[in-house]
């Protein structure tokens, strides 16, 4: 009988420590219905009672395993794909080559407007 009230004892102690050590590491956001202290006062007061009230009442439950989305490369997602023009790159080559000889043709200086801000052209010397 003795042997029995001895190893209650210690599962009960145990118990304690265990809710002890639980409250302590657990962030505030997840605790419910009074503040960390006071969880704390309870266990240490109520020794077998407080920690079952701790993992009843006190501690939120964990969420549920968060499913991650897994993501595709844009050359497989077809909503990706989707958003691309129907522009070949051939034609893409063609407009921007024109785009930079109309902007090279708009930046050819003409011959009364010399900039003097250029660097002098080295002599041959």
């Amino acid at each position: 009988m003795v042997r029995w009230l001895v190893i209650a004892g210690v599962a009960a102690i145990a118990f304690t420590i265990y809710a002890l050590v639980d409250v302590a590491m657990t962030q505030a956001p997840r605790i419910r219905a009074l503040p960390k202290a006071v969880w704390i006062a309870l266990i240490v007061v109520l020794p077998v009672i407080g920690p079952v009230l701790w993992l009843l009442v006190g501690k939120s439950k964990p969420a549920g395993p968060k499913t991650q989305t897994t993501r595709r490369p844009p050359d497989d997602d077809p909503s990706f794909l989707g958003t691309i023009d129907g522009e070949s790159s051939d034609d893409r080559i063609k407009r921007l080559e024109e785009e930079l000889r109309a902007l090279d043709e708009e930046d050819q200086p003409s011959a009364d407007d010399k900039d003097d801000d250029q660097d002098p052209k080295p002599s041959a010397s």
